[in-house]
């Protein structure tokens, strides 16, 4: 049983899925919530490489808290491919005040599950998480 000091257990599927995004490029997002009643974070959905960012957005719930990895292709000034994992921490204002700090309380552990995310970002609102911010970040 988790408690709040540790954060919540991690699903071995979330590994699993985050290994196949990072290694093989399987999807280009996943998106895991807390189970409660299960006491563990678990994939909820995923999307395959084809998809957008628009497609990843539009999975997330608009007042639910989850947390997300999206693999992020880009372009550099010099021409290159390169490609960052985010981690996003979606923690809308209008969600639950106990959804809001379970999200929180687990999020270090939860990150450090997910070896090799380059970078972080916290949205408590789609403004914060738009595609200019995390081509700004990704740069």
């Amino acid at each position: 049983m988790a408690n709040s000091a540790s954060g919540m257990h991690v699903n071995d599927e979330c590994k699993i899925k985050f290994l196949e995004l990072k290694g093989k490029r399987t999807y280009r997002y996943i998106v895991f919530k807390i189970d409660e009643k299960a006491q563990e974070v678990q994939v909820e959905k995923f999307g395959n490489p084809e998809e957008t960012y628009e497609n990843f957005t539009d999975s997330i719930p608009e007042n639910e808290c989850r947390y997300a990895i999206y693999d992020f292709d880009f372009t550099t000034e010099d021409n290159c491919q390169k490609s960052k994992i985010f981690f996003i921490a979606w923690s809308p204002d209008t969600s639950r005040v106990r959804s809001k700090m379970l999200y929180a309380s687990s999020k270090d552990r939860f990150k450090r599950e997910m070896d090799g995310i380059q970078v972080e970002l916290q949205a408590t609102d789609p403004s914060e998480m738009s595609l200019d911010i995390i081509k700004e970040r990704a740069l």
